[in-house]
Formats: C-alpha cells, sequence, structure tokens
C-alpha cells in the first residue's frame, strides 16, 4: 500500500461524486456522513530470546452512515469506488425512509493539532527495532538473576481519516500511535511470577526505543515482578482501600466513565440516567474527559464524526453536570455534542466513547492518606475487570497490593479483587492525594465489541468500605 498521503476524495472517490452520492443518502435525514481511513499497522515480539513475530497489516475502507432519528443506516465497504459508494448509499438510504428530518449543523472547524502526523512506522529503520528489542532482552535480563524469561513488543500504527458532510464539509485527521511492553517472568525456589510495564502514546518511536525509557519499562517489570514472589494471599472482607496514583484510574473509567457515556443516559439504562444537577460523588471529586491533551494515547483532534475534542468536566465537586456526547445522542438529548463520536474503524458506526478520562487531585498528601488506613489494602497496580452499566457493579483484580493495618504497609498480596458499585464507590472517597497523574500509555475500552484507545488519570484515593474478595483470615 502506498505511503503517499491519503487523498480519497482527489483519486479514489472523487469529490463532488461521493458528496451526490452521500446527499442521495442523506437527504431528509437528521445527520450523516462518509468517513474514509487508512489504517497501516505494525508490531515486532522478541520473546524467549529471539525476535517471535513481525507483522505489518494494512486496510482501507470507507463507512456511509444516514441518521434519522434514534435509527441510524450504516454502510460500509473496502472498495474505495463510486460503484461500492452508490450501492453503500442506497443501503443508507433505507434508515432514512421518506425523511422529513433537518440536516444537522456542521461540527464547528479547528486548526488545532495535538499530535504529530509523521508516520511512526517509516520514521525508524526495522533492523534499529529489531536491535532494540534485542537489547532490552539482554538488559532485562541482566538485572536479576531471577529472570528466566523476558518478553518484548514494539508497536507502531498510522490512520489516516478523511470525513466528507451533506454539506460538503470536510474534515481530516492523521493519528499515529506507538507503544513499548516489557513483561518478565522471575523464579525463585522453584516459584514464579510475572511483571509488566510499557506506554506510549501518539508520538514517533524515537522517544520509547531510547535506552532511557525502555530501560526504566524494564527495571519497573522486574520489580513487580519481585514484588510478587513475596506476596501472600489476600485478604476478604469489607474494608478500606487505597488506590494508587495513575494506572489504576482504570477503575474509574470502567466502573464510572462507561455510565457517563450519553447513550445509556438517554435510554436510561445507566445507574447515572435522571441524576443530572445531583450529588453524585463525595465533595471534591472532579472527573473529566479531556480528549486535548498533546500526544496522550486517548487524545483526537476530531473525533470520527469531525467534532473537534473537548475538555468535558463531567462531575464537579461531587454533582453530575455532564455527560459525553456524540452527534446523534447529543441532538436527542438537547445539548451540544462534546466531541466523544468514536469508532474502531470504518467498519463500525461511531458512538459515545471516552478519551482520557481522569479524577483532579485533592490536597492530601499521598504518605499521609495510607497512614489513615485501619484496616485494608493500598492497590497500586490493575488488570482486567467487568462491570454492569445499568447499576455500575464492578469486580476488578489487583495487579500490585499491598497489606495495611494501623497505618503500616505490610506484605504485598495476591488474587486480590475489589467489589463494589460506581456510584456508592464516588461517595465513599475520603481523601485526594495532590500527586494526580495520567497512566503512562497502554488502555484500550471494549463497548459493543469495539475497541479504541484511552486514557486514564487519578491522584492517590481513599474509600471506605470497599468489599476485598481474597483468601479470608
Amino acid at each position: 500500500m502506498s505511503d503517499a498521503p491519503f487523498r480519497p476524495f482527489d483519486s479514489a472517490l472523487p469529490h463532488d461524486e461521493a458528496l451526490a452520492q452521500l446527499r442521495l443518502a442523506t437527504a431528509g435525514a437528521d445527520d450523516g456522513e462518509l468517513f474514509v481511513e487508512r489504517r497501516r499497522s505494525e508490531a515486532l515480539v522478541f520473546d524467549d530470546g529471539r525476535l517471535k513475530s513481525a507483522n505489518y497489516d494494512a486496510s482501507e475502507g470507507f463507512g456511509l452512515r444516514a441518521v434519522r432519528g434514534e435509527v441510524a443506516g450504516y454502510a460500509h465497504s473496502t472498495e474505495l469506488s463510486i460503484a461500492a459508494l452508490k450501492r453503500a448509499s442506497d443501503t443508507a438510504r433505507l434508515a432514512v425512509g421518506d425523511g422529513g428530518g433537518t440536516l444537522a449543523d456542521a461540527p464547528a472547524p479547528t486548526n488545532r493539532r495535538l499530535y504529530t502526523d509523521s508516520d511512526p512506522i517509516a520514521g525508524t529503520a526495522f533492523p534499529v527495532k529489531i536491535d532494540t528489542l534485542r537489547e532490552i532482552d539482554a538488559f532485562a535480563r541482566g538485572l536479576d538473576s531471577r529472570v528466566v524469561q523476558v518478553s518484548a513488543t514494539l508497536a507502531a500504527s498510522l490512520q489516516e481519516v478523511e470525513i466528507l458532510r451533506p454539506d460538503g464539509v470536510q474534515l481530516r485527521d492523521v493519528r499515529p500511535m506507538t507503544r513499548v511492553n516489557v513483561s518478565v517472568i522471575v523464579e525463585q525456589n522453584g516459584h514464579r511470577e510475572s511483571g509488566t510495564a510499557g506506554g506510549g502514546g501518539r508520538l514517533g518511536l524515537d522517544g520509547l526505543i531510547d535506552p532511557e525509557d525502555w530501560q526504566a519499562k524494564a527495571r519497573e517489570a522486574l520489580r513487580i515482578a519481585l514484588v510478587n514472589l513475596d506476596a501472600v494471599p489476600a485478604p476478604a472482607g469489607v474494608m478500606e482501600v487505597a488506590l494508587g496514583p495513575g494506572w489504576p484510574g482504570i477503575l474509574l473509567h470502567e466502573a464510572i466513565g462507561h455510565g457517563l457515556e450519553g447513550d445509556f443516559n438517554r435510554k436510561g439504562t445507566s445507574a447515572f440516567a435522571g441524576l443530572m444537577g445531583q450529588q453524585v460523588a463525595a465533595p471534591g471529586v472532579t472527573i473529566l474527559d479531556d480528549g486535548t491533551i498533546p500526544d496522550r494515547r486517548g487524545s483526537i483532534t476530531v473525533d470520527d464524526e469531525g467534532t473537534p475534542s473537548g475538555k468535558n468536566v463531567l462531575i464537579e465537586d461531587g454533582i453530575l453536570v455532564g455527560f459525553m456526547q456524540d452527534r446523534q445522542n447529543a441532538r436527542l438529548m438537547g445539548v451540544k455534542p462534546t466531541g466523544n463520536g468514536r469508532r474502531q474503524s470504518y467498519a463500525h458506526r461511531p458512538m459515545p466513547r471516552m478519551t482520557n478520562t481522569y479524577m483532579l487531585g485533592g490536597q492530601d498528601d499521598p504518605t499521609d492518606i495510607v497512614a489513615e488506613i485501619k484496616d485494608g489494602i493500598w492497590a497500586v497496580g490493575f488488570g482486567g475487570g467487568q462491570v454492569d452499566i445499568t447499576n455500575g457493579k464492578f469486580v476488578f483484580s489487583c495487579t500490585e497490593a499491598y497489606r495495611v493495618k494501623d497505618g503500616k504497609i505490610g506484605a504485598p498480596v495476591k488474587g486480590a479483587t475489589l467489589i463494589g458499585d460506581g456510584p456508592n464507590a464516588l461517595k465513599r472517597i475520603r481523601a485526594l492525594g495532590n500527586d494526580m497523574a495520567l497512566d503512562p500509555g497502554m488502555g484500550n475500552c471494549g463497548k459493543d465489541g469495539q475497541w479504541v484507545p484511552v486514557g486514564v488519570g487519578q491522584p492517590t484515593v481513599l474509600m471506605d468500605g470497599l468489599t476485598v474478595g481474597g483468601s479470608a483470615t
């Protein structure tokens, strides 16, 4: 596939013909767009002392949508041609019927640039990437004699999108993404444990292949693995829980963030439905979704409908003040789009999705927060979890956590899970640290079978009365 700039409306889909087909599909509709995408991605995995895989993928296609009320017609194709577009136009048109809608205003234009448009795949030579992975492997093994296996991944991608609206407005965004992950397995007296660290963002590979960066990731992965070697079975019961800064915001993202997306609230299926303007969290708790942070994994210059991303306050001083909206749900709820209409690819319809979701910091010293715990755990790393959007109930597994009694940090614990529900957990926040941090850039979010990159963040947080699942003591 060509590395030339992606200009589908200058070649495969001539602008005037594409616009004519889009207008036929959306005649009498409330909204709609033609979303054209080219994506290239590369992933190299170095495992157990050798290059295990080197994959390169390329794809392109379009998705055409016509929206009327709560109904949307969507058709997509991998073939960039007027013939394929005409078939898609006829299909999407079926959802609009005889029409009667009034076309919504186009998104406001923006000249803002949040990240480079350089291709991170082409920006670093292939042999350099392999040499970097080999160096990561050797460095991690040399850190400790207990390291028995190392896995390192280097990934880069470039997504180029063009959005054409029925009113003729045309928008473009070029989105790079890079990531480096390091995993280690250590063994001591026949017992094995693992640790993983990584991150990246919408930037080139230069910074990530800098030894200073990947050596820090390797050391962190080893630190986590060695902590787990000494871990004891987790306690079980209702207790105080302190969550560390940064990546533990994934609990916030899942347990609370999805419940603040517009579609769930419009349909009344969110635990937060009908609570606008009410106290839903402890005083002092402010939560934002912000797609405007430069170079961050979850940031987008414009969303996948063409709306500029925003810095949206969702909860302010404990009061619910906003939801994340795409264009369709915003129109149906009588509010403005917030720049959160996202899709996995041209083959998927847009829907309200998070970008970088985080809680602002407070005034408390993190050391003092942990010292307040009489009987509980301090959780600083998380793995997978499950959430029920309708009631906010969540179950999350901890990858790094410590027992705390009478303010004293004790042994690390393994097998700990946190169980609760988002709305109640928000109200049980007792202290907010002054150490707010964003995650290192490794989050992905799933919804209705679609995956998009996201960011999370928070300060150290102390909660009362969370259920900890583990081995009862």
